[in-house]
């Protein structure tokens, strides 16, 4: 296509909704980082070099200025790896900032517990202090404020790069109710679907300040939530493979990355856009 931007060096930057975590190949098990998130397969369609940074577990913070520990590693700040060089960063982070996927994993816990008579006081008891999570103004603020600072500080590192925010894949639709695959009550499902759109309304502000493009996966078709026939979100994983509850499938993340390609291709990135 006629004047269609190129790109060789891209730097991906995130939590796990970026990283991937339970879908393979794992090529980092401490960052929890898979080789099929959307960044590599973003990369792979572009014939770009891709220095993917995400980390689970995630936060503003560890994206800006914070050294991040899992285990016994210990990584940089991630916005280290943008370079001079760098002509393409995806970002998606915000999420651990408001306690989006810890709330839920512990919802959906103490909901399986207390399915067990022996269990119901303790799953009772931690569905009422997580009942009491409160996502303020002031907290959406603040990380609006951070979002923007990442991206401030990707366009001082890197001036001629293109900025492109991707929201967070829904993990509930308008289909999604409590079952046996959904350890969810319809008030924690709620919940789920008030903290996606925050998330939206986040990057829809932090564009607006700073210019940058988003790709809004949050507004994937419904029928593809947890506890759907075909879901882009794994389901309550317990045995084993809790970190990949909740979190993008394969199926998934190549959908986020369409949408990424879909953008990347349909303009050259000098103005305002949205997918």
């Amino acid at each position: 296509m006629p004047g269609t931007r190129t790109y060789s060096v891209m730097v991906a930057l995130g939590s796990s909704f970026a990283a991937g975590p339970g879908i393979d190949p794992v090529v980092d098990d401490k960052a929890m980082r898979s080789g099929r998130n959307y960044a590599h397969l973003v990369a792979k369609d572009l014939g770009a070099a891709l220095t993917d940074a995400t980390v689970s577990g995630a936060t503003t913070a560890t994206i800006l200025e914070k050294k991040q520990r899992v285990s016994t590693k210990r990584f940089a700040p991630q916005i280290d790896a943008v370079r001079t060089s760098t002509d393409l960063v995806t970002i998606t982070v915000g999420g651990n900032d408001l306690g989006y996927l810890g709330a839920l994993l512990g919802c959906a816990a103490a909901n399986r517990v207390a399915h067990r008579w022996y269990g119901r006081p303790a799953g009772w008891l931690f569905r009422k202090a997580l009942s009491k999570k409160d996502i303020t103004d002031g907290l959406v603020s603040d990380t609006t404020d951070s979002v923007v600072r990442i991206i401030d500080e990707v366009r001082r590192r890197a001036p001629h790069a293109r900025v492109v925010m991707v929201d967070y894949v829904p993990i509930v639709d308008d289909t999604t109710v409590p079952s046996d695959t959904v350890p969810l009550t319809a008030e924690e499902i709620a919940f789920a679907r008030n903290v996606s759109a925050t998330l939206s309304d986040i990057y829809l502000a932090a564009g607006a300040k700073t210019g940058a493009e988003i790709v809004s996966a949050s507004s994937f078709e419904s029928g593809h939530g947890i506890g759907t026939a075909q879901p882009w979100v794994h389901g309550f994983r317990p045995n084993g493979l809790l970190a990949g509850s909740f979190h993008p499938t394969a199926e998934g993340m190549r959908a986020a990355a369409d949408l990424v390609l879909e953008l990347l291709r349909r303009s050259d990135g000098t103005g305002n856009g949205s997918s």
